[in-house]
């Protein structure tokens, strides 16, 4: 855990140590978004197309669980009500999300889904929201998941 704990400080990241493992403690340069089921593969795949990955903590359980570390919060209050309306769970103001390796229940712990070395920065929390405005989009329109680059 201490390596662990070394290297999310390293990253400027505020952590604290549990009884089942590690939790960022949120704020305004790093939070999460948790997007879940289809709306979570649908994120995952727009964000990896158009090159905007940041890390990425998969939760175990029967449904597909995924947060996004984000920054950017600040000026992103209408993303955020976009998030939180679309059925996104968004962490920031203090509030813990477990990073791997903890021990999340009985079911397992959670895991890197996009480790933090694999990616090239945290993504604005509007490039989350982008993804997602994408998703439900598409689900309406019926059309298939495309890029937004040129």
């Amino acid at each position: 855990m201490t390596a662990a704990v070394e290297d999310y400080s390293r990253r400027g990241w505020t952590v604290a140590e549990t009884a089942n493992g590690i939790c960022l403690i949120t704020d305004e340069d790093v939070s999460g978004i948790e997007v879940s089921g289809e709306l979570a593969r649908d994120v995952r795949r727009f964000l990896r197309a158009n090159d905007l990955s940041g890390p990425v903590i998969e939760i175990p359980g029967e449904e597909r669980r995924e947060i996004h570390l984000v920054t950017g919060l600040r000026k992103a209050a209408m993303a955020l009500d976009a998030l939180r309306e679309a059925g996104a769970t968004v962490y920031t103001d203090g509030a813990g999300i477990a990073l791997p390796p903890t021990q999340i229940c009985a079911a397992g712990a959670a895991e890197w889904r996009v480790a933090p070395h694999e990616a090239r920065w945290l993504p604005p929390v509007v490039a989350i929201a982008a993804a997602v405005r994408s998703s439900l989009s598409r689900r309406r329109t019926g059309e298939s998941l495309t890029s937004v680059a040129c």
